[in-house]
Parts: C-alpha cells; structure tokens; sequence
C-alpha cells in the first residue's frame, strides 16, 4: 500500500484527525523538525484502538509522541504514521488523595490539580514541559522527586489495539526510563497516589519551584529541556560549562547562556545544526574530563 493508499484507509477511519506531509515543528517545543507523511492526532482510547487495529493488519508500525518537549525531529522529517497523544487523550479524575489523569494531559496541569484537590507529592512536576503519558515513560523528575514516587498503576494500550494495567512496581522505573521507553505499548492513562497537605502548603511549594525555574532555565526560547543525562554523581550542566561549551552555536542553535544543558532555538536553527553542536559538546566534554555524556533527549526521522 503506498502512501496515497494508506491516507485514505486511515482518513477514512477516522474522518478530520489525518494529516499529510504535517510539519513536525509544529509538535515539538524546539520547534524544530520536518514533516511527516502521515500524522495522525486519535481523539480519545477508542479512536486509537481502531488506529492501531488497522496500522497493525496493515503491518504499519507507527511513531507515537507526545507534547514533543524532549525529542528532536532530523530535517527530512519521518517515514511513515507518527501518532500525537494530545489533547484528545487528556483528562483528569479525582478520588480521594488518588488523581488519574490522561497521558495528553500537560504536566503542569496534573501539578495544579492535586494542589487543589489538596493531594501532596506532586509538586515538583509544576512547571516541567511534557505530557503525563510521557513522564512515565521517562520517569520524569526535578527537585529531587520523580513520577516513580507518585505513580500507583499505568493503564496502557497494545500494538493490537488492547488495554492493559500495569501496576507501578512493575515499571521498571531508573533515571529518566522505564521498561516503558523504546517499548510499543501506549500510555492511555496514569494512576497517581499522593498525600493530605494544605492547597495553600503546595502552591507556595510549587511557586518557588517555577521560581526557580525562571530564574535559572532559559524559558523565552524553544528548547527540549536537559540535553544530556546527569553522568553518576555530576551535573552535566557543570561539565559543559568548565568544559568551555557554554555559549557555543551552530547556526541558530546555542548552548544557552543561562544553563549549559540546554539547547536553545535563536529563531531559524536546524536540527542538523543542533546534532553538529551536541557533537561539539560531547567531543568537549569528553576531551576535558573523560566523560562520555549520553543524551536525555530522542531523536526521530531522517536528514
């Protein structure tokens, strides 16, 4: 079946949720990527289940992202069906100190939430880019905590279309991963776990975490977050700076002044020119202190 073919099997299934040749710059928070063949945005469980039915009969594996703030689209964009866990698959429910939400649901949101619902532990994800679904799968974390602390259950979605309960002790949650991660089953939604606290205690928890984010992240320009993963018992921010890289550019993309593990988008940066500075980073890093540093951020598509 070629490309053609596929658009109007899948446009047909899902009538105003196909897309052809979408820009993939528009879904990612560098703002960076080029276009996919086919992209596709379900507009809750059931709609994905008929998605992946037909992709798996027609043996069509497709890419499936979220909100895009951790992944670097290459420049020729993606083969293919790329699959956006968005707003359609977003919600939350309350029971309790207990707060489900849909893997589309934006952190923040989650975060704010629970501060009214007056459930604590999970202020430290107010003011992380990202959506539920994929700070599971990266077991995504700051201030010391991290969703492998909140997360009781995941409810997920096979290749085939079926759903499926995993508890969280059955995760394999380390940093910034989860048996989840390079996996094919679907995060539809998460069930967290909190504590009895004071709306009032948890707000001011969670502004000075955004303060503190304001002051030291580079939030006025795209970029994907931490770059590079925290190597054992160092800051890959502290490397890169005493290495000499803080500052540097390719093209439009630069070493962020403000933190050296950020990659920022001046206006008109290339994923190409990111890729050649992450090179120039890493090759600095290493040369100073033997440090290989691996990367935090995914990479998709082609050149």
């Amino acid at each position: 079946m070629n490309g053609a073919e596929l658009y109007r099997e899948l446009a047909a299934l899902l009538p105003g949720r196909v897309r052809r040749n979408e820009p993939m710059s528009r879904h990612t928070t560098w703002r960076i990527g080029g276009p996919a063949d086919l992209f596709v945005e379900p507009g809750g469980p059931t709609e994905l289940a008929a998605l992946l039915s037909r992709l798996g009969e027609l043996r069509v594996k497709p890419v499936v992202i979220g909100n895009g703030s951790n992944l670097l689209v290459r420049d020729g964009g993606i083969r293919g069906v790329v699959v956006k866990i968005g707003r359609g698959m977003a919600g939350i429910k309350i029971d309790g100190t207990t707060i489900t939400a849909g893997a589309g649901t934006a952190l923040g949101a989650l975060a704010a939430a629970a501060r009214d619902a007056g459930i604590g532990g999970l202020a430290f994800a107010a003011g992380i880019p990202g959506s539920v679904g994929g700070a599971v799968v990266m077991n995504a974390g700051a201030h010391g905590s991290a969703m492998e602390r909140v997360v009781e259950e995941v409810r997920v979605m096979d290749a085939g279309g079926r759903r499926l309960a995993l508890p969280g002790e059955k995760l394999g949650f380390g940093y910034r991963t989860s048996v989840l991660k390079g996996g094919s089953l679907i995060v539809l939604e998460v069930v967290c776990r909190g504590v009895p606290q004071e709306p009032a205690a948890i707000g001011a928890e969670m502004a000075a975490h955004l303060a503190r984010r304001r002051a030291t992240q580079p939030l006025s320009l795209p970029n994907a977050g931490s770059v590079f993963k925290n190597p054992p018992r160092e800051a890959a921010g502290r490397l890169i700076e005493q290495a000499g890289a803080k500052g540097l550019s390719v093209g439009d993309a630069q070493v962020s002044t403000l933190h050296a593990n950020f990659i920022v988008n001046r206006g008109a940066a290339t994923a190409r020119d990111v890729l050649d500075l992450i090179r120039r980073v890493k090759d600095l890093v290493f040369n100073r202190f033997g440090i290989e540093l691996s990367l935090e951020i995914q990479v998709l598509g082609e050149d």
